[in-house]
């Protein structure tokens, strides 16, 4: 009986510590991990993102890039990681969504290894043609893909990455057949539709815009349901040829499972009042994303599950896998 009141006393002392902890937190520096080299979008908000925390709470928040094994190696390490709120993974709709079918085997549930703090900006893209195309909007890129069928071909960074998976979602909407190039990145295919060897891609804003603008390039629409604040005179696909259209990536700030709440809740709390500051929704506008005011925890977790479900439909249909 000694025994287990002494168990019972230890267990209850173990709780009062734990939960200090996350009353006092935070007490030293955190680190939020990046699956992505430094100078990308995901780095720069995670960077942005970590000053404001420090300003708000008082400790430091550094900033770890660890690319690799197409974002599996970060997410990993976070997932595994201790969870007590000092490690956070700045992840996007690829480590917490696509890569749970694009993977075979994958060393991580993106479902149940993660608690949402935070969804920070969606990511729109625009599906950019070469200048010679005939074509000026989605409708017409269709009616081409129609007229002459297997014809055109389109660039990505890779299989199973949004600039892939993006136009599979197109041609399964349209009923139309493109080819897939796969490059090692999406500014080499992005180099060859400026030069004309491939016609077509679907790529992220920030290397799009300026080409845009200078004429390298032809957009025929981004890719989100709404106009980008950066680029608005570029109407939505869905409003230029493909109604119901909307592809758009993600950045959400997660810590692993098991994280105490009230851990989870004093992050996101700051999260959101961070989010709200005008000069954060013009940065994060200026980058080419779309600002969000983020749902509470619950419901960004459920939220990852539907995008868990869509974007596996999209990459079986399209054949994509990783051993």
């Amino acid at each position: 009986m000694n025994h287990l009141k002494w168990l019972a006393i230890a267990g209850l002392t173990l709780l009062c510590v734990s939960n200090a902890a996350a009353q006092n937190y935070p007490t030293r520096p955190v680190t939020i991990v990046v699956p992505y080299a430094a100078g990308g979008a995901t780095d720069l908000l995670a960077r942005m993102i970590g000053q404001k925390l420090e300003q708000r709470l008082g400790k430091s928040f550094v900033v770890e890039n660890r690319p690799g094994a197409g974002t599996v190696i970060a997410a990993q390490a976070v997932a595994k990681a201790t969870p007590d709120g000092y490690t956070l993974l700045m992840g996007t709709s690829t480590p917490l969504a696509i890569n749970a079918t694009l993977h075979k085997k994958l060393s991580y549930d993106p479902a149940a290894d993660f608690v949402p703090l935070a969804l920070i900006a969606n990511v729109p893209f625009v599906l950019v043609v070469t200048p010679t195309l005939p074509v000026k909007t989605a409708s017409d890129l269709v009616k081409l893909a129609k007229e002459k069928p297997g014809s055109l071909s389109y660039g990505s960074s890779g299989p199973g990455s949004p600039h892939h998976l993006y136009a599979e979602l197109l041609k399964s909407m349209t009923g139309i057949e493109m080819t897939h190039v796969p490059y090692k990145g999406s500014v080499p295919a992005l180099t060859d539709v400026i030069a004309n060897h491939i016609p077509l891609m679907f790529v992220d804003l920030a290397p799009a815009q300026p080409l845009i603008r200078e004429g390298k390039v032809r957009a025929l629409g981004v890719s989100s349901a709404v106009r980008v604040p950066s680029l608005p005179e570029v109407a939505p696909i869905a409003e230029v040829g493909v109604p119901g259209f909307e592809a758009v990536a993600w950045q959400m700030l997660v810590a692993p499972a098991g994280t105490p709440k009230e851990i989870v809740d004093t992050l996101h709390r700051e999260l959101k009042a961070a989010l709200a500051l005008p000069e954060i929704k013009r940065q994060i506008s200026e980058m080419g994303l779309i600002p969000i005011d983020t749902p509470p925890p619950e419901e960004l977790a459920r939220y990852v599950k539907t995008e868990i479900v869509r974007w596996g439909a999209v990459v079986k249909k399209s054949g994509a896998s990783i051993e």
